[in-house]
């Protein structure tokens, strides 16, 4: 993560907490960084030093006045006037941070190597919150690679219990014993 992220991500969550908009600020961040992801060309638009800042800001201006937070949109055009809009993700990775800290949200990362049932997904979420006495946002991603088990990654932990961690450790101990 960028200085200039943390900086502006945090200073932008402030703003919004501060206005009662924390939440619908964070789902449009969401969806900007998603488009901007897609459509790397708009941030280099954005950044184009051939290209005025009046002009680049009157972009934005058409671009999402109206459908954003005017807060949004004059956080886009500070990026942009201080040549940081590549660093837009990053600002949203310290913003949704923020606000995951303050709102009691844990972030985990459930890697399986087949598709869990919504049953499972539900089940795991509610486990997860008994443990953790947070809300749980739950990300299933699929692996083929662990063969089966599951892995969790959350506020900087992972816990293995997939058959590929365990093969690993017995391949390990077996390496290491001496006859």
């Amino acid at each position: 993560m960028t200085g200039a992220g943390s900086v502006y991500g945090e200073a932008l969550y402030t703003l919004a907490r501060e206005e009662g908009l924390s939440e619908p600020i964070l789902q449009q961040l969401k969806v900007l960084d998603s488009c901007f992801v897609a459509q790397p060309d708009f941030i280099r638009l954005l950044g184009a030093p051939n290209l005025p800042k009046a002009e680049r800001t009157q972009i934005l201006d058409d671009s999402f006045r109206g459908k954003v937070e005017p807060y949004v949109l004059n956080f886009l055009k500070i990026l942009t006037e201080k040549g940081y809009m590549r660093y837009f993700s990053d600002c949203v990775k310290t913003y949704r941070e923020l606000y995951n800290q303050d709102n009691g949200i844990l972030p985990v990362t459930a890697v399986t190597a087949v598709p869990m049932t919504d049953k499972q997904v539900e089940a795991l979420t509610m486990k997860l919150q008994q443990i953790t006495g947070k809300r749980i946002e739950l990300v299933s991603k699929l692996d083929p690679n662990i063969l089966g088990g599951m892995r969790l990654d959350y506020d900087g932990k992972r816990v293995d219990d997939t058959v590929a961690h365990r093969m690993d450790a017995v391949r390990n101990m077996l390496k290491n014993t001496v006859l």
